[in-house]
């Protein structure tokens, strides 16, 4: 049989083995609605809302913060619509033109249907946003600015401090942070965020599990109705035993990511030395991307015959963020860049993790070679 590599850890991760056993275990016993009033629901209630002062405390923002989601896609739509659409009387909000399409979609669809203003920051060569853009675009009218810590594609790490600060001293706006790529990865400081997502699956937790983080003092219309769960923002029944163990998932991911960084930079350094070996490759990511992301190209061959080429070989990448998968218009983020359409429609993401190793690194880069020269 094949021996199978998993270099797509920016698209899912391997579940973490103390995560899959919690909620296993947990599993097994709380079943009950946490809404229920006798007392297997009321002590799921407390379960959850203990897990909720965990979260936080890693956060470092307030329980009441906290709220439960299927995700970071569905954490993202609820702070641009949610927020935007509690402050009528302010049609302007911010984004840049690399963010997840979740919040490119979100803000769409405010501009086509609800007479929202949409400002689309570009972003540099290093694929990070100018600052005196950012100052430039705010202004009075401006209700929600949403800037992602971490580009999916790239691994661009944007001054998201910087952003807060500038955004609370020049604005009334609030300010909203996809945080899905940079737990563990960068350092967390949310003392200005407003508003944030995670997403359990990209820290090797659960799959349909997340957090929007939104601070007491947001405006918000809540776009999921239904009881008073989640502090009426968030209707519908909890997903009690995900939303436990989320807990055990943020606290392992930021564990881990301060553990391993300097095994995984060492295996992306193996690599892009090895890519760059290779006449005709070039590294899209910036020099200061997260150290588990390498976006790269090799122009006479198109992203999808080298992925179908190393998936026969083995090897599990992706092209781009994996919401687009299924497209073939060249990335919208290299694009966004300043690469060619043909640089961008030849990219590769690797994206890495402590569960790599430097014989894996070495067998890519020989069946990367072997390709290159059949299909180059």
């Amino acid at each position: 049989m094949q021996r199978r590599i998993y270099f797509d850890n920016s698209s899912t991760t391997k579940i973490h083995p103390e995560v899959l056993k919690s909620y296993e275990r947990l599993l097994e016993t709380y079943y009950v609605n946490s809404e229920s009033l006798y007392d297997e629901g009321s002590e799921i209630s407390l379960m959850m809302e203990k897990a909720r002062g965990a979260i936080a405390g890693l956060l470092g923002v307030q329980s009441s913060d906290i709220i439960f989601t299927s995700g970071s896609s569905e954490a993202n739509s609820s702070a641009i619509k949610g927020c935007a659409l509690a402050q009528r009387e302010k049609k302007h909000i911010i984004t840049t033109n690399v963010e997840h399409s979740s919040i490119l979609n979100a803000c769409q669809q405010l501009e086509q249907h609800f007479g929202y203003h949409i400002t689309y920051l570009p972003v540099d060569a290093s694929g990070k946003i100018r600052i005196a853009d950012l100052k430039k675009a705010l202004d009075e009218d401006t209700s929600v600015v949403s800037i992602m810590y971490v580009n999916n594609e790239s691994g661009a790490v944007n001054p998201i401090s910087e952003i807060a600060e500038i955004v609370k001293k020049q604005s009334h706006a609030y300010f909203h942070v996809d945080l899905t790529q940079s737990i563990g990865k960068v350092p967390l400081d949310l003392h200005n965020v407003d508003m944030a997502s995670l997403s359990a699956h990209k820290l090797e937790g659960l799959k349909g599990s997340g957090i929007f983080m939104k601070k007491s003092f947001v405006p918000f219309l809540p776009l999921i109705n239904g009881g008073e769960q989640e502090y009426g923002i968030r209707g519908g029944t909890a997903n009690a035993c995900a939303d436990m163990v989320f807990a055990k998932t943020l606290r392992l991911a930021l564990e881990n990511g301060q553990k391993y960084h300097d095994q995984i930079k060492a295996l992306k350094d193996q690599l892009v030395a090895g890519l760059l070996a290779i006449p005709g490759v070039e590294i899209n990511s910036p020099a200061d991307a997260v150290v588990s992301t390498v976006n790269w190209s090799y122009e006479k061959i198109p992203s999808e015959v080298m992925q179908n080429a190393l998936n026969a070989k083995g090897f599990m990448v992706s092209a781009r963020s994996t919401c687009a998968s299924k497209s073939d218009d060249p990335s919208y983020v290299l694009t966004a860049m300043g690469f060619s359409s043909r640089r961008a429609s030849s990219c590769i993401r690797i994206s890495l993790s402590y569960h790599n190793t430097a014989e894996e690194i070495s067998l890519f880069l020989q069946s990367l070679k072997e390709i290159v020269a059949h299909y180059g």
